[in-house]
């Protein structure tokens, strides 16, 4: 299984690095990083913010071919540049089979992923509609959740390397057990995920490899050390516990 998986490893070409006092080197995790192996099937990067998580993520999406702001490989619009040039610095380790499919998404600048579907079907064209391939209905008249809903159900293929940046930020509990169920059937069809993520549903993946970014750099970790796993479990075992350590005995 590992030698057929798309991506391999990341390797921060740390002898190109002038210096790591400055952003984004001077994070932690980047600080730090030489090479971090890939699961073949779910890789998670996890982290308070600002330590680097999505920075990482999103310079791992740029240096494997996709637009900074999201969508496929083919998308190659800007509405602002905002990603640093970490990307320039990574080694990307493929495995001998080339993906049919991919994505980048990235829940901050998903809508104007969006304004470009809709952009692009503005246009003359030969070919059906692109948003058909999203579910047919404009991502922008539906709530984000239901426009990544969409594009996980009805755009993600099969066959391909997925990498995801806080889908979570707007799905319920049982929503995110739905796009769980849509990764396992992708992953049973020969998929890839990289995901970053603070939800501790998410994470629970079976099997998947977790790496966490931390002040004293990157660190794989099991599911139940990890924070989120700790301080959720800790709430719902006992609230007014937590309550009284918040807030003082009532």
């Amino acid at each position: 299984m590992f030698s057929t998986q798309f991506i391999r490893n990341i390797a921060l070409i740390r002898n190109q690095v002038e210096s790591f006092g400055h952003y984004p080197f001077s994070l932690p995790a980047i600080q730090s990083l030489e090479t971090i192996e890939l699961h073949p099937e779910v890789t998670f990067i996890i982290g308070e913010n600002g330590t680097g998580k999505s920075t990482l993520l999103e310079a791992i999406a740029v240096a494997a071919g996709f637009n900074p702001e999201g969508g496929t490989q083919n998308f190659s619009f800007s509405t602002r540049s905002s990603h640093s040039a970490l990307h320039k610095f990574l080694r990307i380790s493929r495995g001998i089979e080339k993906p049919r499919d991919g994505f980048f998404l990235r829940a901050e600048s998903f809508f104007n992923v969006a304004t470009e579907i809709e952009r692009m079907d503005s246009e003359p064209a030969f070919s059906p509609p692109v948003i058909d391939s999203y579910g047919g209905v404009s991502l922008h008249e539906q709530s984000h959740g239901e426009s990544f809903l969409a594009l996980v159900m009805n755009r993600f293929g099969g066959n391909g390397v997925y990498i995801l940046d806080e889908p979570e930020a707007a799905l319920s509990p049982q929503r995110q057990l739905t796009v769980m169920s849509r990764m396992h059937d992708l992953i049973a069809d020969h998929s890839q995920f990289i995901i970053a993520t603070h939800s501790p549903i998410m994470m629970a993946y079976p099997d998947a490899w977790i790496y966490q970014c931390t002040d004293n750099g990157l660190e794989r970790i099991e599911y139940r050390d990890t924070e989120h796993y700790q301080i959720t479990h800790a709430f719902l075992a006992n609230p007014q516990r937590v309550f009284d350590q918040l807030f003082g005995p009532g």
